[in-house]
């Protein structure tokens, strides 16, 4: 199971993430330790208290994500935040915990207060993320699941481990996050040189530029600014010993205005297509999404007005077992009225288990048939980001042979600059080892032997 948590501010922006209308099921499980019932008034009520400190990252957040194809019950993601919790050090804490269905997928978000409200001071969270991973790791060895390589070996980040930011921006470029990491970090695998991550690059429709603040960055026809640094996992040292100094490369605007001109409207025309068509296969599978999320939906409610219902009944019966008045009475002194509220309680906790197993078999059933439908939604996105990619690809080459060939100017200015910074270079090495001769000689002993009188006859 993939944990991945950040302390963070902005309680109203985090509850409308939790509750938004992009997941098929949302299902709030828990608000504890907090006054209100709501995730909104929840993390404000968390907001406020922190006003009586300096802290500005009240909340803690964690996401846990399992493995594409396992089945993980409540009482699983219970057990992981709970660890989670005891590792962190944030038990009695309040606390929310959601959960998320999208695309045959269940995951859950866990959100902390940090404020101890007793000692009015945030709780510190050292080495939150190597916590984490020992925590993660455990999980997979417990559930025996197959490890990712970033957990197995120590130091790999793993690459499906995406932040909210890196999905958002995907999101608005009208691309899969996943497809998008993976293309950009398989540019980056199949290249040795700034030259060969560049033509990589330019086959997918992207370029390379000089970011405002981030250094490198994947500027593709859609226009949005790629970090390579948050994309790839690579650290500035690495890239530019790769790809030499970012002050060589174009600025955005540069790298936008080229790409601009170089956009025929022949491709243009071939991506729209592409687009369109590819918009026209996702309905039908799209509107059976709809209508099954749908059916999904109404299916639980359904099942949660039986429970209900039956938890209702059951209740009266239990309570119609307590007798009042003078029978009451003589339950009370004769103690079988604790007999009787024991078996009550061993009941209504029997109950309770076989509700939670019921729900859990229709989320099962319901997951099965999400995951059988996310099959071909799958498939047409594979086909379109590789039709797409041929596109890229052949605007590529056409732009290849397009180029004009050098100018004598420019090949003559090309050896003037080859030529000064050649010389340029051996005057600074000149100019070091005349400094390194002006240094004064070190204390110690002298290797030579000192001069003097002659002490032979």
């Amino acid at each position: 199971m993939i944990l991945v948590g950040n302390q963070r501010g902005g309680a109203q922006n985090l509850a409308l993430h939790l509750l938004s209308p992009e997941n098929e099921h949302v299902y709030v499980h828990e608000i504890s330790g907090f006054a209100s019932d709501t995730l909104q008034g929840a993390f404000n009520e968390a907001y406020a208290i922190s006003r009586g400190t300096r802290c500005q990252q009240f909340l803690f957040s964690l996401s846990l994500n399992p493995p594409e194809d396992a089945e993980v019950s409540e009482e699983e993601f219970y057990s992981a935040i709970s660890k989670v919790e005891e590792k962190l050090g944030l038990i009695g804490q309040p606390r929310a915990i959601v959960f998320h269905e999208k695309e045959g997928r269940r995951h859950c978000h866990a959100v902390w207060s940090r404020i101890d409200s007793q000692a009015m001071k945030a709780i510190p969270l050292s080495f939150s993320k190597s916590k984490m991973q020992e925590v993660s790791r455990e999980l997979y060895l417990e559930h025996g699941w197959k490890m990712p390589r970033g957990l197995a070996q120590h130091g790999q980040s793993d690459p499906r481990n995406f932040t909210l930011a890196e999905w958002q921006q995907a999101r608005r470029m009208g691309r899969n996050a996943r497809d998008l990491k993976d293309t950009l970090q398989d540019a980056w695998a199949i290249s040795d040189s700034r030259a060969g991550f560049e033509a990589a690059l330019q086959e997918r429709g992207f370029k390379l530029a000089r970011g405002d603040r981030r250094g490198f960055v994947a500027v593709p026809y859609d226009g949005e600014v790629l970090s390579l640094s948050r994309y790839l996992g690579v650290t500035k040292k690495d890239m530019e010993s790769r790809l030499g100094s970012p002050k060589e490369l174009p600025s955005v605007d540069e790298t936008k205005r080229q790409m601009a001109q170089e956009m025929t409207p022949v491709m243009r025309g071939y991506l729209r297509q592409a687009d369109e068509q590819h918009q026209r296969l996702m309905e039908p599978h799209l509107r059976k999404k709809a209508e099954m999320t749908h059916r999904h939906r109404k299916e639980r409610v359904t099942l949660d007005q039986k429970l209900n219902t039956q938890a209702e009944l059951d209740a009266r019966v239990r309570a119609a077992r307590l007798s009042k008045g003078w029978r009451g009475l003589w339950q009370r002194v004769s103690g079988k009225r604790d007999k009787i509220i024991a078996e009550n309680l061993r009941e209504a906790e029997a109950a309770k288990q076989r509700d939670s197993q019921e729900r859990h078999a229709l989320m099962k059933n319901q997951l099965q048939q999400r995951r059988m439908l996310q099959e071909p939604i799958k498939w047409e996105r594979q086909r379109h980001t590789k039709e797409k990619t041929e596109i890229h690809r052949e605007l590529a080459r056409y732009r290849q042979e397009g180029r004009d060939p050098p100018s004598r100017e420019q090949v003559l200015k090309q050896e003037v600059r080859l030529q000064t910074d050649a010389f340029t270079e051996r005057t600074d090495r000149k100019a070091e080892f005349r400094a390194r001769r002006r240094e004064p000689k070190r204390d110690g002993p002298s290797r030579h032997r000192p001069r003097g009188p002659s002490l032979s006859r």
